[in-house]
């Protein structure tokens, strides 16, 4: 790329990537106002203070000690030039030596437009009392709390360029590559007394509102007044990132937010942002400023990334899709996962690659993988491929279930908020079930999650995280309430739980056996079928469009013995030999190859039971176990009886309902 790189930074929630520590009082405050000093465990003060980056008022000199910086810098002093000037016992500064006394010195002059300088923090509370923590007082209102986190990237793009140094010993680590803007997409930190246009750091028209925690920006910390960002803002950030990728000023985007979390964004935008550009996710275990911080390094990777131009094909197009890079790994969106507390902590699910690439101590970027799945601009289920509207199920006023058309997206193309779908993640250990026998009516708070959901109007959905490979789920009781969820219209995925997406070579399964060791599928990644980032994949499915990468085969082209494998258009890996009854039900969707039902619970008389037959599980292409039936209760008069008429999939399991 030639010339600097230009690159948009739009700010994420709860990202400890822009966070630090508190700003504590120093003792040098604390002894100058008689406060008491902050002390170690022996009881005498510490003998060092804090340096915070702050901003000098007026210009000042300082006189610097020669070969000072390193302890073995005065054993090469035959290397070095003489040095500015003396100062004397008396304090004086004088450029001959008059005393052999004398310290030799460097004479700098620091001006206020030098940038920030690392210096002891002397604030103190109204009241006087040093400032101990970001409260004024452990667990006070929020109108008596601090911010620890910055409400945009400036200030720490600001503090690596300035405070901090490269391999080389140089700073201006991003200012020397590339140009960043910076935006408040959906900010961990905020304005609660509003902010004029002319102090803006970021790109943006007019003033800056009054903004609420929990609202307008999303911290964790202070912890007792931890706001997560709600679910509206995932529809802002699409909207937002899909706007900046468009602006032809912009050769990247990076994107920040909380290490749990970053994973969940970069994969959304995978899938939904339309672009050939590069979109780096980047996070951080540790603060800004804390010992051993692991953000800036990882941000000054995610700039040396755009710029090098590694990503991009002979046409100029982005061919890695969104990535995250942690600890000098390039992770692609799709198949990372963080599984680990400790810094870095991140590891690519799958079993089938998932890291892009790696980053040389040096800087320079080598690409040992690229993702074949589609991406960004090559994704059916990008913002610019996404239908205006969909279908939906809801709560009906004559007590059955009526089906209505939802707007997907406004007149300019943005994602509406109201279109994020409401998805349950459904996830059970062994001995779930309550009670022997496994009575569905115990299962109170499942039941009302899916009458919640039938309420709302809006897009819903559950996914079952259940036994690796057939996603079964371990209540019965519970595996029969999603029955009925489905059998009134709620998309239901099924997934396998396994953490790596491996089964040891030459384990004994229904689709190893007779096979050479090794030679059998790995089984579907939890953390890409359910969990975190089965979100994602949820929500795509209840927006009813085929995800991108995994379109449904015609079921004339598989081949013999997998006659129930994929029986669902949800965008899951798992093709087990167990079919997926619950999604062989209802599915109010447009996908490919499927029709809608057209009956409602309002179009059949009640039922007292809805008997749903599951297949049977085959084994070596033979019937494995009698044909189970479960009773799934449908409490009057909400009950209904799916039509099988057109359903491009077996409808065997219904044919006695």
């Amino acid at each position: 790329m030639a010339g600097k790189a230009r690159i948009a930074h739009l700010a994420g929630p709860t990202a400890t990537i822009q966070n630090t520590p508190p700003l504590v009082t120093s003792n040098k405050a604390r002894r100058r106002h008689g406060l008491p000093l902050l002390t170690g465990t022996d009881g005498t003060a510490l003998p060092y203070d804090a340096l915070r980056g702050q901003r000098l008022a007026a210009p000042a000199k300082v006189y610097v000690e020669q070969f000072s910086a390193h302890p073995l810098e005065a054993d090469a002093a035959g290397l070095y030039g003489p040095p500015d000037g003396y100062i004397g016992a008396d304090g004086a500064f004088r450029t001959e030596r008059d005393s052999p006394d004398d310290k030799p010195v460097y004479e700098i002059e620091m001006l206020p437009e030098d940038g920030l300088y690392p210096l002891p923090y002397m604030a103190r509370q109204a009241d006087g009392r040093a400032w101990e923590e970001e409260c004024a007082t452990p667990g006070a209102p929020d109108e008596e709390a601090r911010q620890g986190f910055y409400p945009d990237g400036s200030r720490s793009f600001e503090e690596i360029d300035r405070l901090m140094v490269d391999d080389y010993g140089i700073a201006s680590a991003i200012s020397a590559l590339a140009d960043v803007d910076f935006y408040r997409g959906v900010p961990p930190g905020g304005y609660r007394s509003g902010l004029a246009e002319t102090e803006r750091p970021d790109v943006g028209d007019g003033d800056i509102p009054a903004e609420r925690r929990g609202e307008d920006f999303f911290p964790y910390k202070p912890y007792h007044l931890t706001a997560p960002p709600p679910r509206p803002t995932l529809a802002k950030a699409t909207n937002d990132m899909q706007t900046l990728v468009s602006d032809d000023a912009y050769d990247g985007v990076i994107w920040t937010q909380g290490s749990p979390d970053v994973e969940d964004s970069a994969y959304w935008f995978n899938l939904l942002i339309d672009t050939d550009k590069p979109i780096c996710g980047v996070a951080a275990q540790r603060p800004q400023g804390q010992i051993s911080n692991d953000g800036p390094a990882n941000i000054v990777d995610c700039v040396r990334y755009i710029a090098s131009g590694v990503w991009a094909d002979a046409e100029g197009r982005d061919r890695c899709g969104a990535v995250v890079i942690q600890e000098q790994q390039i992770f692609a969106a799709r198949e990372v996962a963080k599984v680990d507390a400790r810094p870095g902590g991140y590891v690519a699910t799958g079993g089938h690659g998932g890291i892009i690439g790696q980053v040389h101590y040096t800087g320079r970027f080598m690409l040992t993988y690229l993702p074949v799945y589609r991406h960004t601009s090559g994704s059916e289920v990008n913002l610019s491929r996404l239908p205006s509207a969909t279908t939906a199920v809801r709560a009906g006023a004559d007590g059955g279930i009526e089906r209505f058309d939802i707007a997907v997206k406004d007149a300019n193309g943005n994602l509406l908020a109201d279109a994020i779908p409401v998805v349950s993640i459904e996830k059970n250990g062994c001995y779930a079930g309550l009670e022997i026998g496994d009575d569905p009516a115990l299962e109170q708070d499942l039941a009302a999650s899916v009458e919640h959901k039938l309420s709302l109007g809006r897009l819903a959905g559950f996914v079952i995280e259940g036994l690796v490979p057939y996603g079964l789920n371990t209540s019965a009781a519970r595996h029969s309430v999603l029955l009925r969820a489905t059998a009134c219209g709620i998309p239901v995925a099924r997934v396998g739980r396994e953490p790596t997406g491996r089964r040891r070579p030459g384990s004994s399964t229904p689709r190893s056996r007779g096979r050479a060791p090794g030679a059998h599928r790995a089984p579907p990644p939890a953390h890409r079928r359910a969990g975190l980032n089965g979100f994602p994949r949820a929500i795509l499915a209840a927006l009813a469009v085929p995800e991108a990468g995994r379109r449904r085969r015609a079921r004339r082209d598989r081949p013999p013995g997998r006659r129930f494998a994929r029986s669902s258009p949800f965008p899951a890996r798992s093709r087990s030999r167990r079919p997926s009854t619950a999604l062989a039900i209802s599915l109010p969707c447009r996908f490919s190859r499927h029709v809608p039902t057209r009956a409602s619970r309002a179009d059949f008389p009640p039922l007292p039971f809805l008997e749903i037959p599951t297949p049977p599980r085959k084994s070596q292409n033979r019937f494995h176990g009698p044909v189970q039936h479960f009773r799934v209760p449908v409490s009057e008069p909400r009950q209904c009886r799916p039509s099988t008429e057109k359903f491009p999939f077996r409808t065997s399991a219904l044919k006695k309902a």
